[in-house]
């Protein structure tokens, strides 16, 4: 039981992870404004360039929550570290 509530928290991360981005740059309002600048930047433009990296970071740690040694069923994937 508690494994299950593991797995679907781990699985809420990783969506929030995944639409923070979107709903950060989707949400112009927002963002709509030429203060508060930043070395003469309008605020408009270097808040999404600052979602760059901030996607790349969301990206890597999502992929980071993932667990990839499980197959579609939910089973170790045995075969993957298998000697060759």
């Amino acid at each position: 039981m508690a494994r299950t509530g593991h797995h679907r928290l781990r699985r809420v991360a990783i969506a929030v992870l995944l639409l923070a981005p979107a709903a950060g740059l989707l949400w112009v309002p927002l963002y709509a404004g030429a203060e508060p600048r930043l070395a003469g930047t309008l605020f408009f433009y270097w808040y999404q360039l600052a979602w760059v990296p901030g996607c790349g970071l969301c990206l890597l740690a999502a992929y980071a929550l993932t667990d990839r040694n499980r197959d579609r069923d939910g089973h170790r994937d045995r075969h993957r570290h298998r000697d060759r």
